[in-house]
């Protein structure tokens, strides 16, 4: 019994046997799938079919879970089948592979409104769910600051401090780096259209009001979301995974006061910054583009943007920033603690976070620009 597998068939009576011998192992792949799929076509032949496997040799998982399909598949189709013979040994096996559950087929021969309908309401459900996570993840923010503001001494100056290094510092070249060469786009197809009706000057205009209102904090957070927002979220995964966080909760900590509350305050705290330092590159490189490029002297720069742009635009850009950061940072963190013990649940959920990230990012946006709009700034 040591050669390949075998399935040998035997009638007796009104039923038939099937009779496995050999090692029944994934070095046999290939020729145990043949066999089954051919064993498989019987399907409605005899009323009883017995699967015998007193004569297998050797068997592992695969194995375990070709002959449970093989029983699976002959009883979906009419046929009693039952597995006779096991021994001691592979009756565990056997048995732990049949309590895993089938995934039936899906039809997607024909779609009907019943079905559509059926798959709107679960993207319902499912933003239905994502809100409720955030404003839970709000609620439990706040009440944390609330319990370090009454016991400051529970707050974690360390952790703030290295995670600002983190989100702030460290992201200072790569935000100037952008920033600056959007200023340069955006000031150079400026010139580019307002020359052909004599009002290059115009541009320092434009820019100076995107830059400071709406481009310089956006482009900002959206950086931020993707690169310290996918940061938060692979930590609390991996952490949560480790069951680092159970361990926490066992030893009496809050996670949300020890974990989530440090890199949401130096998330706050670092977007007013980088966004001030990418509006200052950003009119940095639309200067030189307009002095290169446009022929507009830094002097006369200078002295167009100081009268295109008020204290005002400035401060819709700084206010706007730690609201976006904030949102980053929950939806980061939410992300974060969903993940479950895979690594495939962790790349899902990190892709997760910097997508809604972003999107309500630009949703806040458009929310601020409604309001400020209204108020008259």
């Amino acid at each position: 019994m040591s050669g390949a597998p075998t399935l040998e068939r035997i009638a007796r009576g009104n039923g038939l046997a099937l009779c496995a011998a050999g090692p029944w192992t994934a070095r046999f792949a290939p020729l145990l799938e043949q066999i089954v799929d051919d064993a498989e076509k019987l399907t409605g032949s005899r009323p009883n079919i017995f699967i015998d496997v007193s004569q297998v040799s050797k068997l592992d998982t695969f194995g375990a879970w070709l002959i449970e399909r093989l029983r699976r598949s002959l009883t979906e189709g009419g046929v009693e089948a039952k597995i006779a013979g096991l021994s001691a040994d592979y009756s565990s096996l056997v048995d732990e592979v049949r309590r895993v559950k089938a995934t039936p087929a899906l039809d997607t021969t024909s779609v009907t409104i019943t079905g559509m309908l059926d798959q709107v309401g679960r993207s319902m459900v499912g933003i239905g769910a994502t809100i409720v996570g955030l404003i839970d993840m709000l609620g439990a923010v706040l009440a944390a600051s609330g319990r370090v503001m009454i016991h400051p001494r529970s707050f974690r100056l360390t952790s703030t401090v290295h995670h600002l290094e983190q989100v702030c510092w460290r992201a200072v070249p790569i935000v100037v780096l952008i920033t600056f060469l959007i200023g340069c786009i955006i000031s150079q197809q400026g010139i580019f259209h307002f020359r052909k009706f004599g009002a290059d000057i115009f541009v320092v205009d434009m820019l100076g009001v995107l830059v400071l209102r709406e481009i310089g904090v956006l482009l900002v957070a959206i950086m931020v979301a993707g690169r310290s927002g996918s940061a938060y979220t692979a930590e609390l995964g991996s952490m949560k995974m480790r069951e680092e966080i159970d361990a926490l909760r066992t030893m009496g900590f809050d996670p949300i006061e020890v974990l989530i509350l440090p890199r949401m305050l130096a998330l706050v705290i670092a977007l007013p910054i980088l966004a001030f330092l990418g509006a200052i590159a950003a009119l940095y490189g639309g200067g030189l583009v307009a002095w290169f490029y446009g022929g507009v002297d830094p002097d006369a720069f200078l002295l167009r943007l100081r009268d295109a742009i008020s204290i005002d635009h400035f401060t819709v850009g700084i206010i706007k920033a730690p609201v976006m950061a904030a949102v980053i940072g929950i939806v980061a963190c939410v992300e974060g603690l969903a993940v479950q013990g895979s690594a495939e649940s962790l790349g899902q959920h990190t892709t997760s976070s910097v997508v809604k990230g972003i999107f309500f990012v630009i949703v806040m946006d458009g929310v601020f620009a409604i309001f400020f709009a209204s108020i008259g700034m």
